[in-house]
């Protein structure tokens, strides 16, 4: 499901660092595409696929619904 209002994630492109889109994405089993629009902030993940991101780049995955809580406060 899109959101209505997309905040890009620059946390997220950060932590990737020098990784590709690709190759994270790979490893999630989704595609390039999908993943750049999570990091875009025009897609959400589920729960299992925000695990999934954050076991792939060492991360709480928590924080993409921090995301969510500060953009509906601003």
């Amino acid at each position: 499901m899109a959101q209505k209002n997309p905040i890009e994630r620059a946390w997220l492109i950060q932590v990737r660092g020098d990784q590709s889109q690709a190759t994270v994405a790979q490893t999630c089993g989704i595609s390039q595409q999908y993943y750049c629009n999570i990091e875009q902030g025009t897609r959400r993940p589920s729960v299992q696929l925000a695990k999934a991101i954050a076991k792939a780049l060492g991360f709480d995955w928590q924080l993409f619904y921090e995301d969510d809580r500060e953009s509906s406060l601003g």
